[in-house]
């Protein structure tokens, strides 16, 4: 572990300004972990603060937990040029909870908000222009979720006759098939054998 990121970490509890749930350090990573109520409060002091000046948000990143009772992870990475060092804030929300925007703060997160929106249907309070990137505007569902079905819900394609794209019910070439590998039937027979090598030793 680097001595950089010990001294940034011992900087980061030092600053009692700061409202953290946790601060964690692992291989050169350091990640604070704070309230949704507190996020703006945390990374102005993290742009603004000589000892920091974060002052480049490097991607804004979504993951999904269907498991937990806040089941997504909303997590900021930040760049000093300065001080040479990167940081990651980490905030957990529930289904319907509501991330202020950063965009005030830095305008890039526009683009980067728009799109944890577009995959996982995060919204951002504030934002001045909270629609779909990546999707297209009539897109049904959140992609990076992990309840959307692999084949999604609806067919996208050019259509000749109509002059335009169209959406149909979902066609699959070949019936969907959940392949399990620890069958013998899905054509890893080298499975059986083993199973068979155990079986017998019992």
């Amino acid at each position: 572990m680097s001595e950089i990121y010990q001294n940034l970490k011992k900087l980061v509890l030092e600053k009692k300004e700061l409202k953290l749930k946790e601060v964690d350090l692992t291989h050169d990573n350091l990640i604070l972990n704070c309230d949704v109520d507190n996020i703006i409060h945390n990374i102005d002091i993290l742009k603004r603060s000589p000892e920091f000046k974060f002052r480049q948000l490097i991607d804004i990143l979504g993951v999904d937990y269907p498991q937990q009772s806040k089941r997504f992870e909303v997590i900021y990475l930040f760049l000093s040029h300065e001080n040479n060092f990167r940081i990651s804030l980490k905030i957990k929300i529930g289904d319907e909870e509501i991330v202020p925007t950063l965009t005030d703060i830095f305008p890039s997160a526009n683009w980067q908000e728009r799109e944890v929106f577009d995959m996982y249907g995060i919204r951002f309070a504030d934002h001045p222009d909270l629609r779909r990137i990546l999707t297209d505007y009539e897109f049904e569902g959140y992609p990076l979720r992990k309840d959307f079905p692999l084949t999604g819900y609806k067919e996208v394609r050019y259509s000749a006759e109509h002059q335009k794209v169209i959406y149909e019910p979902v066609k699959l070439a070949q019936d969907y098939r959940d392949f399990n590998f620890e069958s013998p039937w899905e054509g890893s027979e080298y499975i059986k054998k083993e199973q068979d090598k155990v079986e017998e030793k019992k």
